[in-house]
């Protein structure tokens, strides 16, 4: 998954290196903005007085063209989609999971060897999850609506409805609609069909949605009824008084996407400190404040100890409707996928 600007980060954040509170500069983060939340990462805070420092994304692949042409930095944000091909780029060196206290308590669902690990080595920690689905106007979208993926095809919502700017988002959805609900591995025959649903869909899109700040305004201006959507965007819109409905349990279902830290092999900052961030975002303190943004945590530990947040509220419940993961696939499928995508953005 290319995604996650998960609070507010667009291309204009690219690579700039911004204070977090006081800063340390012995480790350095390459992330999307937003996770650079102080409340992220307490106990890296409480032991070094201050924040590491940040320098921020807009996309993963834009990310992994930087750090490949020499950019340096310790720690970087990736999302599962984007393991393999970190990985194979040999630009990410393996976690000593030993020096994780907090890795036994990862939930067994966001942990394999298709996630983590190659020849062995632990080259991927999941600390962040959420899932995608329909987000709507709850007051001019009547629920019966959006009770199937094909609302995208509904002439009804036709130029008032957006999907994600995102090659990983965009075929989960058009999978599920297809009625597949695995993404890695598709035969010829449902990667067509899939392509073609997305390319009929194309024509009643109002946009593709870049990240969630410009989503919100879309929603909340009444220009877009009718979104695949991060969980995110509900505790935002209830922030703003705004009447959000989430739909993640559509006929054929919803998405969920993980996201995590992997270990720059080039990194010229603090090994402690890198380990010491990693800890402080796994560790049970974070999960209530990423749940407070949106995030579910990785530490299911810390989340079935969590009493302060309603996770059906911020769209992490558990749900009875078919699921897709956005996992590792391998390169050429990844490709197959984004060359895809930009022709049909593009009207072909």
């Amino acid at each position: 998954m290319t995604r996650l600007s998960r609070l507010a980060c667009s291309a204009a954040f690219a690579v700039t290196a911004v204070p977090a509170l006081a800063q340390t500069a012995d480790l350095l983060v390459f992330d999307y903005a937003g996770f650079e939340n102080p409340e992220f990462h307490t106990t890296f805070t409480a032991k070094h007085g201050a924040s590491p420092e940040f320098t921020f994304f807009g996309d993963e692949e834009e990310a992994l063209q930087k750090v490949v042409s020499g950019f340096r930095a310790d720690v970087s944000q990736i999302c599962a989609g984007s393991v393999t091909k970190w990985t194979e780029a040999g630009i990410i060196e393996p976690w000593d999971i030993a020096k994780l206290p907090e890795y036994g308590n990862i939930d067994a669902n966001l942990t394999g060897t298709d996630v983590a690990a190659a020849a062995g080595n632990t080259y991927f920690i999941p600390t962040y999850w959420g899932s995608t689905a329909i987000a709507y106007n709850a007051d001019q979208v009547p629920a019966e609506d959006v009770a199937s993926l094909q609302v995208f095809k509904n002439p009804k919502y036709a130029g008032r409805m957006a999907i994600p700017d995102n090659v990983d988002d965009a075929w989960a959805l058009a999978y599920l609609a297809t009625g597949v609900t695995n993404m890695q591995d598709p035969t010829d025959e449902q990667f067509e069909a899939a392509a073609a649903w997305l390319r009929e869909v194309h024509a009643n899109l109002r946009t593709y949605w870049v990240d969630p700040a410009e989503l919100s305004q879309l929603l909340a201006t009444g220009e877009v009824l009718v979104s695949w959507a991060w969980n995110e965007t509900v505790p935002t819109m209830t922030e703003l008084g705004f009447p959000i409905g989430f739909q993640r349990e559509a006929t054929e279902g919803s998405s969920v996407w993980m996201c995590g830290y992997v270990n720059l092999a080039n990194g010229e900052g603090s090994e402690d400190q890198a380990y010491d961030f990693l800890n402080a975002v796994l560790d049970p303190s974070s999960t209530v404040p990423l749940l407070q943004n949106g995030y579910g945590h990785s530490n299911a530990a810390g989340m079935a100890a969590e009493t302060v947040v309603n996770l059906d509220e911020v769209g992490l419940g558990v749900i009875e409707a078919p699921v897709i993961a956005q996992l590792p696939m391998s390169i050429a499928q990844r490709e197959k996928h984004a060359e895809t995508f930009e022709r049909i953005k593009a009207g072909f």
